[in-house]
């Protein structure tokens, strides 16, 4: 059986991009490693469990193949320099074919991620039926060379949703470990994560929520963590309030969730744009965004989260952070 990624607070971090320098650049940036490195590392040193590398955050479905060999590679090797030797690193993959989906396992894999995160494929959402999602990832887990989470993100799969059942059937792969649970439906992650499965106990199969607005009940009912936007902004914040509440301390937990959810605001309202516009403003990294999505949030847009991001701010500069 496969293990699952170790519990605690993961980024999905953003793919960094650097200005066009061509006009055949025009609308797909060049990959900014140098940047993409330093993320990472600060990351790693803030207590961040583990990265999540071309996920919906990181722009996935705008990087090549090669793309993906390099960028994760490179990461890899920058992370080990550093003494993160084996450091958690999840791939993302968003296509909607076996083979294709496959084939970035493959590269994922061979470039130094440990798991593979794997999106449900929402093209033919309307005709799709849990069978058909059953034996899709059973397909997938039979051939791939990672252990695999399930990516369950109705917004981004043309609302496409896993039941509880089909959840419950696919944890019995030996090659499927757990799943990213994004969206607001906290029964569902009480129904996998208190599951008395013997096939869905800790160690077996680890639920994390992709929302951080979340993290207080989705662990006091038995999730993992949370793969969380946010968090690649303040990312001390977020691992002091998982400490929070693993150690008990459900009365601070609860003053700093409410900050956390409130901060979510920019990354649930505004996804990839608002995550990088909060890494640029708090940390001063800068990326373009590809075609279709334009970054920067100017003017009354951005003011509506100034006040929320200097109280998050104190927090993470309070517990060793920086930027601002």
């Amino acid at each position: 059986m496969a293990t699952p990624p170790p519990p605690g607070i993961y980024v999905p971090v953003p793919t960094f991009f650097s200005k066009p320098q061509t006009t055949a650049q025009a609308g797909i940036p060049p990959l900014d490693l140098a940047t993409q490195t330093k993320h990472a590392l600060y990351l790693a040193r803030s207590g961040i469990k583990g990265i999540v590398l071309l996920g919906s955050t990181g722009e996935s479905i705008a990087i090549t193949n090669t793309e993906r060999k390099t960028l994760i590679s490179h990461i890899r090797q920058e992370i080990d320099k550093a003494d993160y030797k084996d450091y958690p690193i999840i791939a993302g993959t968003a296509t909607q074919g076996i083979e294709d989906t496959i084939t970035q396992l493959q590269i994922s894999k061979d470039a130094g991620a440990q798991w593979g995160l794997v999106l449900a494929p929402g093209f033919f959402a309307t005709c799709i039926t849990q069978e058909g999602l059953k034996q899709w990832y059973t397909a997938i887990a039979d051939r791939s060379p990672l252990p695999i989470l399930i990516y369950h993100y109705p917004s981004v799969s043309n609302s496409l949703a896993l039941s509880p059942t089909t959840f419950t059937s696919l944890s019995s792969h030996p090659k499927i470990c757990g799943a990213k649970l994004s969206h607001g439906d906290l029964s569902l992650h009480t129904l996998l994560a208190s599951s008395p499965l013997a096939s869905m106990s800790a160690g077996k199969f680890a639920t994390f929520t992709g929302l951080g607005q979340q993290l207080l009940p989705v662990l006091t009912v038995g999730g993992a963590g949370a793969i969380d936007g946010l968090a690649a902004i303040f990312p001390r914040t977020l691992v002091r309030l998982y400490g929070l509440i693993t150690s008990g301390e459900i009365e601070e937990a609860r003053r700093l969730q409410e900050i956390v959810a409130r901060g979510e605001g920019l990354v649930v309202g505004y996804g990839v744009v608002g995550a990088k516009e909060g890494v640029r403003r708090w940390l001063g990294w800068e990326s373009e965004c590809r075609l279709p999505l334009v970054g920067g949030m100017e003017g009354q847009k951005w003011e509506e989260w100034e006040g929320v991001f200097r109280e998050l701010g104190e927090v993470e500069k309070g517990l060793g952070g920086v930027g601002g």
